[in-house]
């Protein structure tokens, strides 16, 4: 597997900045930026700036960050999931129909085997089987069938490629999911090359990214209560039924116990409005 950081949005913390800025002032997008040409805004206000409104969960400039990857060496089977990733992110992907593989010097396909195959003692099985359809697939090709149909024989295992542009609200949505020991193993590793790669060269908003149990992310687990246990992360992070237990106790020392929310509760949400500014 290869994944490289092909390039990056000129600057994306101070992008960050601006958008984040342009929402909370006064002022007009080009004062923003003269203030920021002038060097009216050092790099540690910029950053302490977007760290915090990255707390509140405001999420829409992070649209305007964008970042290109190139990975190399990846699955069908992990393809097949990646590709579910939709909003705010491009793909790619080499071609099955118009790529013909059947360089003359190789004894068989490039494939990817998961390590459990080799675990189990089977991957000479798992060989045979990737040799058997590598005579297949090329002597359906050199018969004069359509790579586009020869490729019905291929397999998960068949290695493929990207060039990827993804948004940074989406790479965090991406690494909340796959960075989490519930993803796939091969998909987890991937992004988390990802993630090493940005850390060399933004690792400001590269820390961002992680699991979603991550205290910059959601901040517990709320995957099944089995697998969590199983988490080397549980011993570092609470799951949901921790923090609802947490706060059933301190509710009821305090007098005001948890309760499961009436019709009255969803109308008073509906009529709520936000109390008037402190003068």
């Amino acid at each position: 597997m290869d994944v490289v950081l092909i390039d990056l949005a000129n600057d994306p913390l101070t992008k960050l900045y601006g958008a984040y800025r342009t929402c909370y002032t006064p002022k007009t997008p080009r004062e923003v930026w003269e203030d920021i040409a002038k060097g009216e805004v050092s790099r540690e206000k910029i950053a302490q700036f977007v760290e915090e409104r990255l707390k509140t969960g405001h999420v829409s400039p992070l649209e305007q960050v964008v970042f290109w990857f190139g990975i190399g060496g990846v699955s069908r089977s992990l393809s097949h999931q990646f590709v579910r990733h939709r909003i705010g992110i491009s793909f790619e992907q080499q071609s099955q129909r118009y790529v013909r593989f059947t360089g003359k010097n190789e004894e068989r396909l490039e494939f990817v085997m998961p390590d459990s195959w080799r675990d189990a003692g089977r991957e000479k099985e798992f060989e045979a089987l990737m040799t058997e359809i590598t005579r297949v697939y090329r002597e359906a090709v050199a018969a004069g069938i359509p790579a586009e149909d020869a490729r019905f024989v291929l397999p998960n295992a068949a290695p493929t490629n990207f060039q990827i542009m993804v948004n940074f609200a989406e790479l965090l949505h991406i690494a909340d999911l796959r960075l989490c020991t519930r993803a796939q193993w091969e998909i987890r590793q991937m992004v988390a090359k990802m993630r090493a790669e940005l850390m060399r060269r933004i690792p400001e908003l590269a820390r961002y990214l992680q699991p979603k149990c991550g205290e910059r992310r959601m901040g517990y687990c709320d995957e099944d209560l089995k697998a969590y246990e199983a988490c080397p992360l549980s011993a570092a992070r609470p799951h949901k039924l921790h923090v609802l237990e947490v706060f059933k106790k301190h509710r009821g020392e305090a007098g005001s116990p948890m309760k499961d929310l009436s019709e009255n509760d969803l109308k008073a949400a509906e009529q709520f409005r936000e109390p008037p500014a402190k003068t």
